[in-house]
């Protein structure tokens, strides 16, 4: 059946809107230029009539330092580590919340899973097509797993940045969903939170068993073989409180190849008085991934199960973090953590190999049919190509926060002062080698003296130093002003070799790898809320935030010699770091009577220096600065509940663009020259964000024993990557006279999702879920590639009889999973 994803609808872009976020856009940069005169006024005329309001939400009974760790979120997190947090109508941003039982009613797979159906400007895609390998967008800056991507989102656990080392990777599969207490997701580039806050931050806080007493179960099962348990037990003795969790999944998966295997653990000791609070806790993940990545447009309108080349991912993870804090006296607070976190990774993946019967081969005559006599004729005849890998990388880290809730100039203020230090060390071996391509596009490896593996061992480290200073003034009970700053410096070192025997200088000669680098600056921010009680505020910001280039980026950054994700590596020249400057402003409030919450969000994100990854053939490229992109858009949201139905509407527009003129090599685009390159000009769309969200979320609970609950997301279409210049088009023949069949282009689409509860007495609860209910096929990432396959998986032995063409990422198709609970207090 054909794939309806494929046809290109045009993107329709409300006029209004747009309209709306150009006339705003110099309207917040008024506002902030004048947020410190009007600080400043503020002070020095405060009417005492108008007495000033405290800076600190109301402190649950106990140790008011407690309050981000309780299972609904009360206060805000303003700055990494755990403290007292602040209203949310004195956060100068866009912030939205969920705590443990919205996700438990949700029925989400993972965390990625939940943030894409209830969050506004979120949008998650499948690049590696496994259900925990998602890509999340929010306004257009990703948090991935997949090395290679241009990581603009920092994520916290507990006060602990768990963005790996490495490429600043986010592994969805290592936080335990059933060990989550709250979610925030703050918008913006704050720099409080240091690295990678290009575009917002996730904050996470994990359940303890002083707010999580009781002891449950839980078993789920469904289609395409998933099984899951899941089991936690909570309580307090004394002082002391305790918690544990965990999980087991197992699911064959839908596509081919495309099995998960999931273990997960958290566990948490607490002590706490009225001024002390100490956690210990540990997390434990033993993942084992198939993702089948993106597959040629014409093998998924033959058989939508099938698969290009199956990929292998196997993550194990183990994660101490020691936190606390005490109050100094009634307005002192320090916090602090001592974490380590190591993570091994293990890979294999097969790949059609890029030197089969090349055109640039120029050397003597070679007979295929017979046994290669060198690596260079392995290279020319083998088909295929496997690389398995192993990555270690380990963290160690600290960091103290001094939070001062003293009035100031006889006014409430709260003030945070903190600082961090974390020493990473990374170490990375690879081995690829030739062979021929099974009928399942696996890999037999070539029986040959000449097929010893290319041998990459690459060891590199970070460490990394901040300091940040934020403060919240409140010149009246209406007026809330916020200044923050963050310096970071970043070192980072690469060492080791790579022994390269087909593009390196000859067998079994050795290729040195080394690099130090440093970077550092100082990023700031400043905003306001000016708030009307709970009828609205209204919010300005303006703030900065950068990220260092990765070991990663930096040991592929040679045009000359281009490497593969995480194929090879090379000498590395310098990179710049990347700024983002973003600019908000919004309003946010509760409609009469105080049954509906609505929101509206005005952003705008400017980056300089952004690092991109430019292909150079199918598997092969460079980490390049290429100049400046831009994000800008608007969220809407507006919800409430009426009876026993609680509801909520979403749109988010995304506009993503390129803001400089660049060069790329993509020769399957219809436009690309003789030498495979394509332009890219200012104001072409960046790849794979759509630019129109909207979501409605319904849940219906009558009574206390039985609930139904229904989600529909419905997402525009977005360029392929590849198609960075929005110019391919099918049918057409490029400048090197290769055929292109694919568009170019993603569709949109539209998904609906159900849910629903039956509790059977006081300790027991069925549940089910139904997901795509209407069967929809559509595709959610991709690019465009040189096929190998017929639409049946036939290697074509010929490469001038291969096809250029959409290969895309297909979403699940119609499924249904239901399971039991048991809770017992």
């Amino acid at each position: 059946m054909p794939d309806r994803s494929l046809s290109r609808p045009r993107a329709v872009v409300p006029a209004r809107a747009m309209r709306a976020l150009i006339v705003c856009t110099p309207i917040v940069g008024m506002l902030i230029v004048g947020t410190l005169i009007v600080w400043a006024l503020g002070v020095c005329a405060a009417r005492a009539a108008d007495p000033p309001a405290s800076t600190q939400a109301p402190a649950p009974a106990g140790n008011p330092a407690t309050a981000q760790e309780l299972p609904q979120v009360v206060v805000i997190a303003n700055a990494p580590l755990s403290g007292l947090g602040l209203p949310a109508n004195e956060i100068p941003a866009n912030v939205q919340t969920a705590d443990s039982r919205q996700m438990q009613r949700q029925q989400s797979l993972d965390l990625a899973d939940y943030l894409n159906a209830g969050f506004s400007g979120v949008s998650a895609s499948g690049s590696a097509a496994n259900p925990f390998q998602m890509d999340v967008n929010y306004h257009g800056f990703t948090a991935s797993p997949l090395l290679g991507t241009p990581e603009g989102l920092s994520v916290y656990v507990d006060g602990v940045r768990v963005n790996e080392s490495f490429g600043d990777t986010v592994n969805w599969d290592l936080i335990p969903q059933a060990a989550i207490s709250t979610v925030t997701l703050m918008s913006g580039s704050n720099p409080v939170f240091g690295l990678n806050t290009l575009g917002g931050a996730l904050l996470l806080r994990t359940k303890s068993g002083h707010d999580n007493p009781g002891t449950g179960f839980e078993a789920t099962g469904g289609s395409f073989g998933r099984r899951s348990f899941e089991g936690e037990t909570g309580g307090e003795l004394g002082n002391f409180d305790y918690f544990v969790t965990a999980t087991l999944f197992d699911e064959s998966g839908w596509r081919d190849l495309s099995a998960s295997r999931v273990r997960q653990g958290f566990g948490k000791a607490g002590w706490q008085n009225e001024r002390t609070d100490i956690d210990l806790s540990y997390s434990y993940a033993d993942t084992r991934l198939h993702g089948n990545g993106a597959t040629p447009q014409s093998m998924l309108e033959y058989r939508r199960q099938a698969s290009y080349t199956p990929d292998l991912t196997a993550n194990l993870l183990n994660f101490v973090n020691l936190a606390g804090s005490q109050f100094l006296t009634g307005t002192l607070l320090l916090s602090g953590n001592v974490y380590y976190r190591r993570l091994t990774t293990t890979g294999s993946n097969t790949n059609v190999n890029d030197g089969y019967l090349s055109d640039n081969y120029s050397g003597p005559p070679l007979d295929c049919t017979a046994s290669p006599g060198s690596v260079t004729a392995l290279d020319y005849c083998a088909p295929g190509q496997s690389a398995t890998g192993r990555l270690t990388q380990s963290t160690t880290g600290a960091g103290v926060q001094l939070t001062d809730s003293r009035q100031l100039f006889g006014l409430p203020n709260q003030a945070i002062v903190g600082g961090d230090f974390s020493h990473s060390t990374n170490t990375f071996v690879q081995a690829q080698q030739f062979g021929t391509l099974a009928a399942d596009r696996t890999l037999i490896y070539a029986a040959s003296a000449f097929n010893d593996p290319t041998v990459i061992s690459l060891s590199g480290g970070s460490r990394t130093y901040g300091a940040y200073l934020t403060d919240t003034l409140s010149t009246s009970k209406r007026l809330h002003f916020t200044v923050a700053v963050r310096y970071g410096r970043n070192a980072e070192t690469l060492a080791g070799y790579s022994l390269n025997t087909v593009l390196g200088p000859g067998f079994g000669q050795s290729n040195p790898l080394a690099g130090d680098h440093t970077f550092s600056r100082l990023n700031p921010a400043v905003g306001f809320t000016l708030t009307s009680g709970e009828a609205w505020t209204l919010y300005a910001n303006y703030n900065e935030a950068s990220r260092a280039p990765t070991v990663i980026e930096l040991g592929c950054s040679n045009p000359a010699v281009p490497c593969g994700l995480p194929n090879a590596f090379a000498g590395d020249p310098n990179l710049a770091q990347v700024v983002a400057r973003t600019e908000e402003l919004g309003i946010r409030g509760t409609l009469p009577g105080g049954q509906a919450l609505w929101s509206a969000d005005v952003f705008h994100t400017i980056n300089t220096d952004d690092i991109q990854f430019v292909a150079t053939a199918t598997n092969a490229g460079y980490f390049a600065n290429f100049g400046g992109t831009r994000r800008q858009g608007l969220d809407l949201a507006l919800g409430g509940r009426a009876g026993g139905l609680e509801w909520r509407m979403i749109y988010s527009l995304v506009a993503a663009t390129f803001r400089s003129a660049f060069e790329l090599s993509s020769p399957s685009n219809s436009t690309a020259d003789a030498a495979g390159n394509i332009r890219v000009r200012a104001g072409d769309r960046i790849p794979l964000i759509p630019r129109n969200s909207a979501r409605l979320l319904l849940d219906y609970a009558p009574g206390e024993h039985w609930s139904l609950g229904a989600s529909a997301l419905a997402v525009s279409g977005s360029y392929l990557r590849g198609n960075e210049n929005g110019l391919n088009r099918a049918g057409a023949t490029s400048a090197g006279g290769a055929y292109i069949a694919g568009s170019g282009w993603i569709a949109g689409y539209a998904v609906v999702d159900l849910h629903a509860s039956l509790r059977l007495g006081k300790h027991a609860e069925i549940f089910a879920r139904l997901v795509n209910l209407f069967d929809r096929e559509y595709s959610t990432a991709g690019f465009l590639t040189r096929n190998a396959f017929t639409a049946r998986g036939s290697f074509i032995p010929a490469p001038a009889n291969w096809t250029n063409e959409n290969a895309l990422s297909p979403a699940q198709p119609r499924a249904l999973w239901a399971g039991v609970r048991i809770r017992l207090k």
